[in-house]
Formats: C-alpha cells, structure tokens, sequence
C-alpha cells in the first residue's frame, strides 16, 4: 500500500527554473505563480508559461490576481496553462462567480483574517469559490499577500467550512507544524517563508516546509 501525505503543500510565488526543480523534487500539491507588479515574487504571462510547462504533472498550477479586469485574465490564459485563478484582492462574491465563468477554471478566494468577523466573512464565498485561503489581513492593500505575517491561528479553532480551505501567512518550515496541529488545516500555503530573500526562493527551505508539513499527522495507506 502507498502511504498519502495527509498535508497538502501550496508553494507561492515561483519566478524561475530552479524554483520550479525545487517544487517538483518535493512533489508539490500546488504552486503559485503572482501576476502581480508590485510583488516580488511577479511574472509576466510570457515568463510564467515555460515555467508552468515544466511543473510536474498531477500539481495544480494556481495564478495569483488582485481585482484582475476580464482583459488581465485574458491576457494570462491566453500564454499560461493554468488549473486554477486565485483571487487575493477585494473580490465580491458575485466577482468571484463571474471569473470561474469567464476562465472556466475553478477558483480559490483569499480572505484577510485578523478577527472573528473576518472568519464570518470568508464564509459568504462558500457559496461561490471552490477552494478558501484563510491568510493574515495585510495592513494594506499594496502588498495583499506573501507578508511574511501570521494571524491568531486560534481564530480556526473548531471552524469547519463547506469547501476545502488552505491556511496561510507567515508559515516556514519552524512553525508549520504547529500551526496545523492548532488548526486542524489539511492544505497550507507558503511563499516568504520559502525565501533566502524577497522573491528568492530557497530549496533548503522548500524541502524542510514540505517534510514538516507533511510529518505532522503522519501517513494514510491507500
């Protein structure tokens, strides 16, 4: 019997072929690509797509928008080979339900969380979006994400959800751990916790986030 990694891993913010290695020697679940300017983890459309091509078959390819127009989206999928669009700017719920129809690709929907009523707010996607991402409220809208910052973990203490969520922020391969044995998470994102710097990322550390993540709740044979 094959033992199953009972974690799932989402590794954020891919810029280059050694990345892209990094991701695929540690089989990730996910990757993020950041189609986002001010970011430094950001690609264009024509610099992701050979990167998306070389990501490992059975790895859901995941592209990262903030309020993207219709023409952004366009734009993307008309070079890159993605599974799914992550919306991780002020969406509406009806935004969300317009972009699964224009992409035809299922959507995960970030939510900044810093108090309950936040929690309360990412349930008013469950409706729509196909997959949450629980991440820490940025303190701005300039940089929604890959922050590096953490949220009270224990705000998900005992929250259960009508479709699949992945907890984020401020996770490395220290805390990893921890943080989901507190949170019951079965899927984490991880993007600066990754980097030897901004929009750096280090294989080292890919592979000490993938072993601690998926050592937590040991194995399933299947």
């Amino acid at each position: 019997m094959q033992a199953k990694p009972l974690v799932q891993i989402k590794l954020c913010g891919l810029n280059g072929a050694a990345d892209v290695a990094a991701a695929n020697s540690v089989s990730a679940d996910y990757v993020g690509f950041v189609f986002v300017q001010k970011s430094p983890r950001w690609v264009t459309p024509a610099r992701a797509a050979p990167l998306a091509a070389a990501i490992a078959p059975g790895t859901v390819k995941v592209g990262l928008v903030v309020n993207p127009t219709d023409a952004d989206l366009d734009d993307i999928l008309a070079l890159v080979d993605l599974d799914m669009i992550q919306l991780h700017g002020s969406e509406s719920p009806d935004r969300v339900a317009q972009v699964k129809t224009r992409t035809g690709l299922p959507v995960m929907k970030a939510v900044g969380i810093a108090a309950a009523s936040d929690v309360d707010k990412a349930r008013t996607f469950e409706a729509v979006a196909d997959q949450l991402l629980l991440d820490a409220k940025p303190a701005s809208e300039e940089m929604p994400g890959g922050n590096g910052v953490a949220f009270d973990w224990r705000l998900l203490d005992g929250q259960e959800f009508s479709v699949p969520w992945m907890l984020a922020g401020g996770l490395d391969p220290t805390n990893v751990a921890h943080a989901v044995r507190l949170t019951s998470a079965t899927m984490v994102d991880v993007s600066s916790g990754i980097e030897a710097a901004p929009g750096q990322k280090d294989p080292a550390k890919i592979k000490a986030f993938a072993n601690a993540a998926r050592g937590v709740a040991g194995t399933a044979s299947i």
